[in-house]
């Protein structure tokens, strides 16, 4: 519906900040280190741990905001873009530091709200058709997550991080549909979109595990920013199988 067409294009603006890591405090990548055949060291797996905790507790403030508007109703509408934005320049442009994490944590859990908060009248549209689809899809989307991030770790050799250009091309022309379907209302674009961006964030998951333990042997200790990569993918991931599961549904039923 309408409503999902403006939902997906606010994913998009949120998007960006792929681009924006891609200019800003991004390392290049050593070609040589590709290729390198070492288990995870006791540093990595310190750096992993904060990560995930992180993205734990990121979850939880977005479940807060998405639960805070099926309560009250209330929501920013286009006022969560640039909050969401104004959240994430100050993560972006705060120095990664012992004495900025606290701040830097803030941030990242009112971005974590808003962006729940945003997601609010998305899941009020699938409790009406059937609840059960917001389990389902949060079941799959961790089962998803933690798979692929599995993979991600177990694979020595590091040759998901040449996905890197595919997938960002992939997802500006995401954003470039999705821009597009403002103005053509296509039904067939919609799906297209939909499958697309569920592929390319599941893939997401496999190349920003691996530049994450990449940028860690770089000596790139900003654990919040790493979480904040894996947060969007996870968000991603679920938006689009919540419209997959609901769409599925509405299909049986008629």
């Amino acid at each position: 519906g309408e409503d999902n067409f403006i939902l997906l294009n606010f994913d998009s603006f949120i998007n960006m900040e792929r681009f924006t890591d891609r200019f800003f405090g991004n390392p290049r990548i050593n070609t040589k280190s590709l290729f390198e055949f070492s288990n995870i060291n006791a540093n990595t797996q310190k750096h992993l741990r904060n990560v995930y905790s992180t993205l734990a507790i990121s979850l939880l403030a977005a479940a807060a905001g998405s639960y805070f508007h099926l309560v009250t109703g209330f929501s920013l509408g286009l006022l969560n873009l640039v909050a969401a934005f104004g959240l994430l320049m100050g993560i972006m442009f705060i120095p990664h530091s012992r004495e900025n994490t606290v701040t830097r944590l803030m941030l990242m859990l009112g971005f974590a709200f808003v962006d729940g908060l945003a997601m609010g009248p998305l899941l009020r549209q699938v409790i009406e058709i059937d609840p059960s689809i917001v389990v389902t899809a949060f079941m799959g989307t961790s089962v998803i997550f933690i798979c692929f991030t599995v993979c991600a770790l177990m694979t020595k050799q590091r040759h998901f991080l040449y996905m890197g250009g595919l997938l960002l091309s992939g997802l500006s022309l995401l954003c470039i549909m999705s821009f597009a379907n403002l103005f053509f209302r296509s039904i067939a674009m919609f799906n297209a979109q939909i499958y697309m961006g569920f592929g390319i964030f599941c893939l997401f998951v496999l190349y920003d595990t691996q530049l994450i333990v990449h940028k860690k042997s770089m000596g790139d200790n900003d654990f919040i920013w790493h979480a904040l990569d894996l947060f969007l993918d996870f968000i991603q991931i679920f938006r689009y199988l919540l419209v997959i599961l609901t769409k599925k549904k509405d299909s049986r039923d008629d």
